[in-house]
This record gives C-alpha cells, sequence and structure tokens, in this order.
C-alpha cells in the first residue's frame, strides 16, 4: 500500500491553516493559563495568623481555589471542552435568552455573530485555559515555596508590600525553578487543543480528520499531522532547554 500524497496535497491549505489555529490556540491558552495559575497559585497560599483576615482567607480564598484545582484536575478536559460549548457558551451567548444578551451587553446579532464564527475556538480557549491554570497553580506554588521564607521575611522587613516582595524577589527566583514544568505544560496544551476538533474547532485534528472522510482513508493525514504535532512539541521544547541554558548563565554571573 502506497503513501497517497493526493489527500495532502489537496488539502494542504487546509492543513495549513488547522496549524495555525493549532499555534493561535496554543499561544493564547498559555499565556492566559499561565497568569491564571498564578493566581490561584497566590490563592492558594494566601494566609494571615491572626484576626478576621485568618479566617477570611481560610474559607473564602483558600478553600474555594482548592476545591477549583481538585475539580479541574479530577476531570476529563475532554468533559471540560464539552460543558463549555453545550452549556456555558448557550448560557452567556444565546441570541434568545443569554445573559450578556439579557442584560444588554452585547447585541442580539454579535452574540449570534460570536456563537457561529468562534463558538468552537471561545469554548476551547476557554477550557483548556481553565484546566491548565488548575495545573499551573500547583507549579506555581511548588515554585515559591521552594524560595526561603527568610527572603521573604527579609524583603517585608525592609518595608516592601507582599505584592512588591512577590514581583521583585520572590517570583523571578522561583520562574527559573518553574521553567521545566511550565514548559512540560505549554507542549500538554499544544497536544490537548485537538480535542477541540470535537466541537467544530478547525485545528490540525480537524483537518486530517476533513480530508480523511473525503477520501475514505485516515491513513495518510493522521500520519502527517503526527509528524506536525511532533514537530511543533520539538521545536517548543528545544525553546525552553535554550531559556534554562539562558537562564542558568544569568544565576551564575
Amino acid at each position: 500500500m502506497g503513501f497517497n500524497w493526493e489527500i495532502i496535497t489537496e488539502y494542504r491549505p487546509l492543513f495549513v491553516d488547522g496549524a495555525m489555529m493549532t499555534i493561535t490556540c496554543t499561544i493564547i491558552c498559555v499565556i492566559l493559563g499561565t497568569f491564571w495559575g498564578l493566581l490561584l497559585g497566590i490563592g492558594r497560599m494566601a494566609e494571615a495568623k491572626h484576626g478576621f483576615w485568618k479566617y477570611a482567607l481560610y474559607f473564602f480564598i483558600q478553600w474555594p481555589t482548592r476545591i477549583y484545582v481538585s475539580a479541574f484536575r479530577g476531570t476529563p478536559l475532554f468533559v471540560q471542552i464539552m460543558v463549555a460549548y453545550y452549556i456555558i457558551m448557550p448560557f452567556l451567548l444565546n441570541p434568545r435568552d443569554g445573559i450578556l444578551v439579557s442584560d444588554y451587553l452585547i447585541s442580539v446579532d454579535t452574540a449570534r455573530f460570536l456563537r457561529t464564527q468562534y463558538g468552537a475556538f471561545i469554548s476551547c480557549i476557554l477550557a483548556i485555559t481553565l484546566n491548565a491554570g488548575a495545573y499551573i497553580s500547583e507549579i506555581f506554588r511548588a515554585g515559591i515555596q521552594s524560595i526561603d521564607k527568610g527572603q521573604l521575611e527579609a524583603a517585608r522587613s525592609l518595608g516592601m508590600s507582599y505584592a512588591s516582595t512577590m514581583r521583585k524577589v520572590i517570583l523571578p527566583q522561583a520562574f527559573r525553578r518553574m521553567l521545566p514544568p511550565l514548559g512540560n505544560n505549554a507542549i500538554a496544551i499544544l497536544k490537548d487543543s485537538s480535542l477541540g476538533a470535537a466541537i467544530g474547532l478547525a485545528d490540525l485534528a480537524f483537518a486530517a480528520r476533513t480530508a480523511g472522510a473525503a477520501y475514505a482513508s485516515y491513513d495518510e493525514p493522521y500520519l502527517v499531522i503526527s509528524l506536525v504535532y511532533w514537530s511543533m512539541t520539538f521545536l517548543l521544547s528545544l525553546l525552553v532547554r535554550y531559556m534554562e541554558k539562558r537562564l542558568g548563565k544569568s544565576d551564575s554571573h
């Protein structure tokens, strides 16, 4: 059995567009997921030793954050994408009674346009970002806790606020230690974005399914996108390794 290049050449624009969609989805989810994970990680560690804030932070910040992380780590990403597409999107953007429409935040035409043109894209971004944030929060928590508490106490004794201490003292050091797991998480996001094809996201997996269905032959399309996914993850791993070396050099100076 020979390799039928005709399938690939005929649907090459669809594969190219699918690759661009995969890259776009990955970049957005990595950026948003990292920012969301940072907020969740800080929320997991929010505490006060005495007074009202001790209980307020424990019951209204720590515990909700723990439940959120447990829920998103304990359910499949595929199910979360389905929930985002079939439950959250209609709740927000249903042209008839979506909450954003009924509250006059957006018009009916805008809601209909967003759902038909970008419904799958928005749902995929939302689900993967929320899922990635849960995992990245644990990376941030472990990275921040790996820094000696004495540095935090010393910075606070010098009059620096908690936010300034985290931004200028703790996070820059912790980030160097968090870079490898953050890189692995970015690779996982790239691969997980293929699940968006199930709701119609026009990514690489969608392109392979479409081309395979047209020719009733799925060998060539899925072998090609396997190679493309591997190439992307390999390049991403090289980028992470390069950043590790650069940060390692800056530490040694």
